[in-house]
C-alpha cells in the first residue's frame, strides 16, 4: 500500500462559507494548499502554496492546527489516500487566483458533492462544529 499523499491545507471561513479553489481543467473544488516539498515544515509548505495559488501572505505567528483528515485521493488509483493536515491562519493581501488556480469561491455545506472526498470529511467536521452554513 503506497504512503498517503501528504498535503497541507488552509481553512479560511467568512460568514459561514469556506474558501475553496478550482484548478484549471478540474471538475472539483479543493481547499487551498498543496503538497510538501522535501524538507519543508507544515508552515513552510502552507505559506509557499498559499502565496503561489492565491497571492496572499499567511501570518506564520497566527497558524493554528485545526485537524488531520484522510480519505481516498480524487483522481488517483484505488487505494491511494490523501492525508490533509489543516491549519487556520490570518493573511494579508488580496485573494486572487494564480498559478494553476482558475477560480476562487466561497462554499457552504450544500456544495459538499462538488469537493474531493477528503474535503467532504472536512466539510462534515466544520458543519458539526457549527462553522459551515447549510
Amino acid at each position: 500500500m503506497p504512503a498517503p499523499i501528504d498535503k497541507i491545507a488552509w481553512l479560511h471561513l467568512r460568514n459561514g462559507q469556506l474558501l475553496s479553489t478550482r484548478s484549471r481543467g478540474k471538475d472539483r473544488y479543493y481547499i487551498p494548499g498543496g503538497k510538501r516539498e522535501a524538507g519543508e515544515t507544515d508552515a513552510q509548505t502552507l505559506l509557499r502554496e498559499i502565496r503561489e495559488e492565491l497571492t496572499v501572505v499567511l501570518d506564520p505567528a497566527s497558524l493554528k492546527y485545526a485537524g488531520t483528515f484522510e480519505a481516498p485521493a480524487h483522481g488517483h488509483a484505488a487505494g491511494v489516500l490523501v492525508r490533509m493536515t489543516c491549519y487556520w491562519a490570518h493573511y494579508t493581501g488580496q485573494l486572487q487566483p494564480a498559478a494553476e488556480i482558475e477560480e476562487v469561491v466561497w462554499l457552504t455545506y450544500r456544495h459538499r458533492p462538488q469537493v474531493s472526498a477528503v474535503d467532504q470529511l472536512i466539510f462534515d467536521w466544520l458543519k458539526e462544529q457549527g462553522l459551515l452554513d447549510e
